[in-house]
């Protein structure tokens, strides 16, 4: 695991190297640093050579100052290589979330997928940054500070010998405890996202239904849950700190013991026992800082984890070899096609079943139908937002399954049944749709859209900057201006996925007008729940419960169509909508 991430480190490895070289400089300054000191007390004060403990002072403090050069520099390069490593994760990812089909969001909420590009990749960023810092600096000032121990009194270096092995056991317990709690911590975390993230961008539903208790109880359980989780790994973490502070003061108290009958009994200089209980400082500190880290990791592996979850993960629609680059018409085709969400081809789980269905280049398809009814997941298999499980769709006489995605995806415009603005200015908003248009084909789009009115009310215009979501504009207003981004990029095929639902029935109208007149070509399919926006369609699909019930003319399917003929009447009385309104 840690080798496949460990590649994203990229153009930061020379910041990842030097980090590790720096340390082991500074370690070699802090091990001289207690053996000068013990020069200065054996040899300096000892003896009243005042000449002798300048020298070594002067050296002392060279000492001192590169110690603390190199410890500043390695501190430096740990922070910018963790820094551009996390970066380099959060690449990794959302690319890779770009090229995700469908199926592949699906299996990912949203919640979780934010989580793991913020608090997963933190926590490996810090977990990294300890590694190439603490997780060098810690070994190796053990073992050069054990070498110096060694080299005065191997009694004492004994103590060390028993001490770590003790504490390794310790940590070994807690990594393996620790581990599977805070897996399950973190996806708690993605819970707690996906119920925040939901109240947020539904806090105007929440405010005008007056549920704030119960958003407020909703999120308390799972902020409580979440708090309980993280409580219950951190407990077994905690053991850490007092297995490691026990084991520090029970070292010093025998070295202080032995140490005392060593120079009691003259095989053993006071200056060399002040420097062995700076290197047992040192040796335990470096315990500490490695238990640290051990922690520290095994919070990071859950994470690093689900990082490789999302990185891994192949997008189940890709493009073929030598794929198609050109759509040449609008001509749609659907052969026997059944279509299932789950993997699970059970065929009383079908959404789509048995579809057969023709559309010529330049016709005006309209889709009714129920709630539930795979009216969306029937336009959704023409983009190849998602693959079909049986049968084919065909594009101009080619099934999708053989095109260039990005070239069948810009022949097919589709606006959403939920229409999403982004924060900018309308123009921006509408050069998604062709990113070098002029103000001209803006507008031009937005007057097919029956967009332009308005938006030349505002003060600025088509520089009105949108709030994020464009809750600054109405319903209607929002579905319009999508209508005109998808019309800019002068698709072959236009898909309205009930997109005029929140537009009067009189802008309605103009709106299919100008579709006949202005882009007579492409292809339009129109799902809608308002008969009147479909009634001069040239074909009309009645779809119940994921299969065709009827197509035909609204003239045909009234005489021949029981579900149509019901919507038709309950919507049209006397001539009038006003019942469906």
């Amino acid at each position: 695991m840690f080798k496949k991430l460990a590649k994203y480190v990229k153009e930061y490895k020379k910041a990842t190297i030097l980090t590790p070289v720096f340390v082991v400089l500074e370690v070699v300054m802090e091990v001289i640093i207690p053996l000068l000191m013990a020069r200065i007390i054996d040899v300096g004060i000892q003896n009243g050579d005042v000449h002798y403990i300048l020298e070594m002072g002067v050296l002392l403090i060279i000492a001192a100052i590169l110690s603390l050069t190199f410890g500043m520099l390695s501190g430096r390069y740990a922070a910018k290589a963790s820094a551009g490593y996390a970066k380099n994760l959060r690449k990794a990812m959302f690319y890779k979330i770009q090229d995700y089909a469908f199926e592949n969001i699906d299996k990912f909420s949203t919640s979780s997928l934010i989580t793991r590009m913020t608090t997963d990749v933190t926590n490996v960023q810090m977990a990294f940054q300890m590694i190439i810092r603490i997780l060098v600096r810690g070994p190796i000032m053990m073992i050069f500070a054990l070498l110096m121990v060694l080299s005065i009194s191997t009694q004492i270096s004994i103590i060390f010998f028993v001490a770590i092995p003790v504490l390794g056991v310790i940590l070994f317990f807690i990594a393996t405890k620790a581990h599977p709690n805070f897996e399950k911590v973190f996806k708690k975390y993605d819970k707690l996202n996906n119920v925040v993230q939901e109240n947020v961008s539904a806090i105007r539903v929440v405010k005008s239904y007056v549920r704030e208790d119960f958003e407020e109880a909703k999120f308390k359980e799972i902020n409580d849950d979440v708090y309980k989780s993280f409580k219950k790994a951190e407990k077994i973490v905690a053991f850490n700190s007092p297995a490691m502070q026990t084991t520090i003061y029970t070292c010093i108290l025998l070295i202080s013991w032995i140490g005392s009958q060593l120079i009691v009994g003259g095989t053993m200089q006071t200056g060399q026992l002040s420097s062995i209980i700076t290197y047992a400082w040192q040796i335990l500190a470096s315990l500490m800082m490695l238990s640290m880290v051990f922690v520290m990791v095994i919070m990071a592996q859950s994470s690093a984890e689900r990082i490789l979850e999302v990185i891994e993960e192949k997008p189940s629609i890709q493009n073929k070899e030598n794929p198609v680059t050109e759509v040449k018409n609008g001509a749609i085709s659907f052969k026997n096609v059944s279509f299932v969400y789950s993997d699970e081809k059970d065929v009383n789980k079908f959404a789509l079943r048995d579809i057969n269905l023709d559309i010529k280049e330049g016709e005006t398809i309209g889709i009714i139908g129920g709630t539930g009814s795979s009216k969306s997941t029937l336009v959704s298999l023409i983009p190849r937002l998602y693959d079909v499980s049986k049968g084919s769709v065909t594009v101009g006489g080619v099934d999708v399954r053989d095109y260039d995605m990005h070239a069948l995806r810009d022949a097919v415009a589709m606006v959403l049944q939920k229409n999403v603005l982004f924060s900018g200015t309308i123009a921006e908003n509408l050069r998604w749709g062709k990113k070098n248009a002029d103000l001209e084909e803006l507008e031009e789009a937005c007057k097919l859209a029956q967009a332009d009115g308005f938006i030349k009310e505002f003060p600025s215009k088509y520089d009105t900057v949108l709030d994020q979501g464009g809750t600054n504009v109405s319903g209607g207003q929002k579905q319009r201006i999508c209508i005109a981004r998808a019309i800019l990029k002068k698709p072959k095929i236009l898909i309205l996925d009930d997109s005029t639902s929140a537009v009067d029935t009189k802008t309605d109208a103009f709106i299919r007008k100008a579709f006949r007149e202005k882009i007579p070509n492409t292809t339009k399919i129109i799902i809608a729940q308002r008969i009147s926006s479909i009634e001069d369609a040239d074909k009309i699909i009645v779809l119940d419960q994921g299969k065709i019930n009827g197509i035909g003319t609204s003239e045909e399917l009234l005489k021949t169509n029981a579900i149509y003929r019901e919507v038709y009447e309950s919507q049209m009385k006397g001539g009038s909508e006003d019942g469906a309104e």
